[in-house]
């Protein structure tokens, strides 16, 4: 039997990005958040659209482009149901996508919520295996998110990884430091890890609600 205890995580992040605009009516620079809702303006078969944002302190609001004169035929018919309906998963799924907001300031959004399920057993676990699972984006870093549901330093994890009993599939430079990405899989080594048995236990154990 295989000593690699199998879990996926799948990371869901509490609060989707905020971008900070000079609030005309408060007279500074405030935070921004999605208000859920999207705005359509036909100019004959040209259509604009803008995702609706609105000051976290009064409620200004702010345009957040999603096209502008594009062709009533151009425009892909779900997305156009969605616009017209204010389908609120993909509005969500939008205010979550980083793409629009990178010419922005916007507030970091890594607090993450972690599911986990348990794949495969294992008797002796001598090494994990942890795919990770991103329904929406998250700015969470890798080595942030180890630490914090393994229960191990930041340092403890680079460390891991230097000595080759971190590795990741698929593989890339400084990639604990980067964010998180879909279906990457983490596999770790903890045979000589002395609390291994904590380790196991959080890494398959359902702690966040």
């Amino acid at each position: 039997m295989s000593n690699t205890l199998c879990v996926q995580w799948t990371i869901v992040p509490r609060a989707a990005p905020q971008p900070l605009i000079a609030c005309s009516h408060c007279r500074c620079v405030r935070p921004f958040q999605s208000s859920g809702k999207a705005r359509l303006n036909a100019n004959g078969r040209k259509l604009d659209a803008w995702l609706i944002y609105k000051c976290t302190v009064c409620d200004n609001t702010w345009n957040r482009t999603i096209f502008e004169r594009r062709h009533v035929r151009d425009i892909d018919l779900q997305i156009l149901a969605a616009l017209q309906t204010n389908d609120p998963e993909w509005l969500e799924r939008l205010a979550f996508n980083p793409a629009g907001l990178k010419a922005m300031e916007a507030t970091e959004f890594s607090d993450v919520t972690v599911r986990k399920k348990l794949l495969s057993h294992a008797l002796d676990v001598t090494h994990l295996s942890i795919e990770l699972r991103l329904p929406l984006t998250t700015t969470v870093r890798l080595d942030r998110l180890l630490a914090s549901e393994l229960a191990l330093s930041r340092s403890r994890i680079q460390t891991l990884e230097s000595d080759g009993l971190l590795s990741t599939a698929p593989s890339g430079r400084n990639i604990l430091r980067k964010s998180v990405g879909d279906g990457l899989v983490v596999l770790l080594d903890i045979s000589d890890e002395p609390e291994r048995g904590r380790i196991i236990d959080a890494a398959s154990r359902q702690v966040n609600a």
